[in-house]
């Protein structure tokens, strides 16, 4: 089988984690090889994330790598057994590459947080929020409606019988842009309430008032993998979303992550009374939010 032009996500990680390993081991692509009985030009495909590896084969480039025992090795082996296969396939020709990644990339994830500082993020908005947001950037009617579907298909491992635990930091502008109108905002507002009820949803609000950081104008996605080598950092842009999978960039961003925690409001509790409020939190000011409309 030729080598693949377009590598996933998770093709290009194994991949890189290989020749991290390898690197670390001080061993050449030759020595590689010869462990694999192939040529260098196999590895160096393995490493790119164009071929794949058979799990005897990975088995023993990790030994010889010296990767220990434990959850980052575990993590590695199920990653080459894995072939990406999922509810997002029914969606293939319907939504790009880094889409797909995106859906998978949640659905292997141990843990998630979420920084948005603009809309409510995708993991909690409705259908009509969602389709206005997406008309913004999309004329295509067809292809919208195609991926509020998407959009909405990606929410279910909110409420899943294992269901990932979500942290979300969204910004008080996300609640105050009128995207779509009053009538669809109010549902929007509604609907942040009600998934903050999971007991595995935490939900913060940024407010106005705590000024400006650092990060509070970037969106970004922390990914928790099977090991803490296998976090994940996911970067939004209009013209190419990246994902970045090095130590440091998952410590600069964490580090981030727990800044704005400190600054944002208390977390949403919806069974707390009204009269329990002692002060200001992410539930009373998207209550208070609400009122305006």
């Amino acid at each position: 089988m030729p080598p693949r032009t377009s590598p996933s996500e998770r093709q290009r990680r194994l991949g890189a984690e290989l020749r991290r390993l390898r690197l670390r081991a001080r061993l050449s692509g030759d020595d590689a090889g010869a462990l694999l009985d192939a040529e260098r030009t196999r590895i160096s495909h393995i490493e790119a994330g164009r071929v794949d590896v058979p799990r005897n084969g990975l088995y023993k480039l990790l030994r010889a790598y010296g990767c220990p025992d434990g959850a980052y090795f575990d993590g590695l082996m199920d990653m080459a057994q894995h072939r990406g296969k999922g509810w997002w396939d029914e969606f293939q020709g319907a939504i790009g590459p880094r889409a797909r990644d995106l859906a998978e990339l949640e659905h292997r994830a141990s843990a998630i947080r979420i920084h948005e500082p603009l809309f409510i993020p995708g993991m909690l908005q409705t259908r009509d929020y969602a389709h206005a947001v997406l008309t913004v950037s999309e004329e295509d009617q067809g292809r919208v409606d195609r991926y509020v579907e998407f959009r909405l298909a990606r929410q279910r491992i909110l409420d899943a019988p294992k269901a990932v635990p979500y942290h979300a930091i969204v910004h008080e502008a996300a609640l105050r842009v009128h995207t779509g109108g009053t009538r669809t905002m109010r549902k929007q507002l509604l609907r942040l309430i009600e998934i903050a009820r999971l007991p595995n949803v935490t939900l913060q609000i940024f407010p106005f008032e705590r000024g400006a950081y650092s990060a509070f104008s970037r969106p970004f996605v922390l990914f928790e993998g099977a090991a803490r080598e296998l976090d994940s950092v996911y970067l939004e842009h209009p013209l190419k979303s990246v994902f970045l999978g090095d130590g440091e960039a998952n410590d600069r961003y964490g580090k981030m992550f727990e800044r704005l925690s400190e600054l944002a409001l208390a977390p949403v509790d919806p069974e707390a009374a009204p009269e329990s409020h002692h002060g200001r939190d992410s539930l009373s000011l998207i209550q208070h939010v609400m009122y305006e409309l």
